[in-house]
C-alpha cells in the first residue's frame, strides 16, 4: 500500500489550501496537522468536512503562530525551539534538563489536536522530523502502540554506511514500540533522483509512506499531473487508518 501524506496541514492558509486541492483530486491520502499555528482552526474544520485522515505533525522547532495557547506553553516550547535549532547535532543528544519541556509541549499539542479534530491523531510524525529527536526517542512521552513515521529509507550507496546504520538502529527501536510503515520516502527527492518507479515497486508488496508538501510548486505540479495517476493505477493506495 502507498500512503501519500501531505505535511504542514494548518501551518498556513497556503499550505492547507494546496494540500486540500490535492486531496479533492485524489492525489494525497492523508495529512499531518500542526496545532497552535496560523491556520490550525480552519484547517481542522476543513479536514472534518472532507473526511480527511489526519495525524499530528509535532512541532518543536518553530514558534507557534496562532494565538490560542497558554503563556507557560509558549515558554516551554521556546526552550525546545532554542535547543533544537541552536546546533545541527542537538537532535542526537538527550538533554535531561529539557525533559519536562518536551513532555509539556507534546501533551499540549496532542490535547489541542484532540480538541480541534474531535479524535486522536491517526498517526504521529514531526516537523523537520523532530519526533525522532533523542529527547523523544529516549523517553516514554509518546505512548507505545501508536502509528508513527519512520526514518527516511535509502538504497545502498545513497548515504554513508554509518548514516544508514544509525537510521536502521533507530527504526529497530521504533518498531519495538510503534506501528511503522515499511519504507518512507520524500517526493522531491524521489522526483530528482528518478526513483518513483522503485518506490511504486516497493508499494506493491509493502506499506510505503511518500511524504509531500503540496505548497512546493514542483511537488504540486507533479501530484496534479497526468503522470502521477498512471503511477498509482496498479497500486493499492490508502491512509494511515488502513496501516
Amino acid at each position: 500500500m502507498l500512503i501519500i501524506n501531505a505535511d504542514d496541514w494548518g501551518r498556513s492558509v497556503a499550505e492547507t489550501n494546496a494540500a486540500l486541492r490535492c486531496y479533492k483530486e485524489a492525489r494525497i491520502t492523508s495529512a499531518s496537522a500542526m496545532v497552535f499555528m496560523a491556520d490550525s482552526e480552519r484547517a481542522a474544520e476543513l479536514a472534518k468536512e472532507n473526511d480527511l485522515d489526519v495525524g499530528l505533525h509535532l512541532n518543536f522547532t518553530e514558534p507557534f503562530t496562532g494565538g490560542n495557547y497558554l503563556t507557560e506553553l509558549g515558554e516551554q516550547h521556546a526552550r525546545t525551539v532554542r535547543y533544537l535549532t541552536g546546533n545541527e547535532y542537538a537532535q542526537l543528544v538527550y538533554n535531561p534538563f529539557l525533559r519536562g519541556a518536551f513532555s509539556y509541549s507534546y501533551e499540549a499539542q496532542y490535547q489541542e489536536f484532540a480538541r480541534l479534530f474531535g479524535n486522536p491523531p491517526s498517526h504521529i510524525d514531526g516537523h523537520h522530523h523532530m519526533h525522532l529527536c533523542a529527547n523523544l526517542l529516549l523517553s516514554d512521552v509518546i505512548p507505545s502502540g501508536v502509528k508513527m513515521r519512520r526514518n527516511f529509507s535509502f538504497w545502498p550507496g545513497e548515504k554513508s554506511l554509518l548514516n544508514r546504520t544509525y537510521r536502521s538502529l533507530v527504526d529497530l527501536w521504533l518498531a519495538r514500540r510503534y506501528q511503522l510503515p515499511d519504507y518512507f520516502f520524500d517526493l522531491t527527492q524521489s522526483i530528482q533522483q528518478k526513483k518513483l518507479d522503485r518506490v511504486a515497486g516497493l508499494a506493491r508488496s509493502s506499506n510505503v509512506e511518500l511524504m509531500t508538501h503540496p505548497v512546493v510548486r514542483r511537488e504540486r505540479e507533479y501530484l496534479m499531473s497526468d503522470e502521477f495517476p498512471e503511477l498509482l493505477r496498479p497500486l493499492e493506495v490508502g491512509s494511515f487508518a488502513l496501516l
